[in-house]
């Protein structure tokens, strides 16, 4: 117990600048005699934290403190107040009330150059608060009920317990163990179409690699776009996937899932897109496109 007030002392300090004795004791609900005690053992223990006599004294710190002990050079201090300038921006506030705290103890400020925003267009923010709330239930330990749209057309309710956000190829992830499968899962935040924090805790385990997210080998697909879909092309494929041919054309060589996703991902490229192979696929892609034609047609 003692311990974590002497932390809370520091911090209060170095929050506040300095404090009085009786100032202290009333914070943190103990004697000014313990307080007296508590800065001694600071004292003995290496924390150079001294009293000042007088109507404007109290009991301070020595400047720098903290960057002398964490040995933090300018560099790793920006990365870390960048790092929380990103985590702010998901709008809960204490992001930027510990980024404040920090750029004060640093002596830094904190360049406003990023901003990161977890909404899709024209969401209004519901986005963020999903991110928010989950990042809430991984920091605390608590269940979350989530109402899943899964690969496999169900949309189902689990109660599932996180334990890591992951963005992972332009879509972010939460790993979780699902109290339903009794194993880890991977989930799309899109795809969570509900969510609820529960007052259930549960104890911190090691995340394991999801079941459904083991990684199978993938038959390669060959893929031809004509030179003006290359904004595209570069938004969903890797620089070192694509081949540009001489008179422009982009040659896309991956392994993918074939899946109905991959079939709805490469209609949305409309007739400016050749499967090369393999052909089943480019067979399956014109059969979905007749059925669309044939429900669609006036």
């Amino acid at each position: 117990m003692q311990e974590s007030r002497l932390f809370k002392i520091v911090y209060y300090l170095l929050d506040r600048g300095q404090a009085t004795a009786p100032e202290l004791a009333e914070k943190f609900e103990v004697s000014v005699r313990t307080i007296y005690r508590d800065i001694d053992a600071l004292s003995g223990a290496g924390v150079p934290v001294y009293a000042e006599a007088g109507r404007n004294g109290g009991i301070r710190l020595m400047k720098d403190f903290v960057l002398d002990r964490a040995v933090l050079s300018e560099e790793e201090k920006k990365e870390i107040l960048t790092a929380l300038q990103s985590i702010s921006t998901a709008r809960d506030g204490n992001g930027s009330r510990t980024l404040q705290k920090l750029s004060a103890i640093f002596q830094t400020e904190s360049e406003h150059w990023l901003e990161v925003d977890f909404s899709r267009w024209g969401d209004q923010g519901s986005d963020n608060e999903k991110f928010e709330l989950l990042k809430s239930a991984v920091i605390h330990c608590r269940e979350v009920r989530i109402r899943y749209a899964g690969s496999n057309e169900v949309t189902g309710e689990r109660i599932v317990q996180p334990s890591k956000l992951v963005y992972k190829s332009k879509a972010w992830y939460l790993k979780a163990f699902c109290t339903k499968k009794q194993d880890w899962r991977l989930f799309k935040l899109n795809r969570i179409l509900e969510l609820e924090l529960l007052e259930k805790s549960f104890i911190h385990r090691d995340c394991l690699e999801p079941a459904d997210a083991v990684q199978e080998e993938y038959r390669e697909i060959v893929l031809r776009f004509p030179e003006e879909m290359a904004y595209r092309v570069y938004d969903e494929f890797n620089r070192g996937q694509i081949q540009r041919q001489d008179n422009g054309d982009l040659i896309v060589s991956a392994k993918m899932p074939e899946d109905a996703w991959l079939i709805g991902s490469l209609l949305s490229f409309g007739a400016q897109m050749d499967v090369v192979s393999p052909a089943d696929l480019r067979d399956a892609l014109a059969e979905q496109a007749k059925l669309i034609y044939e429900k669609n047609k006036t």
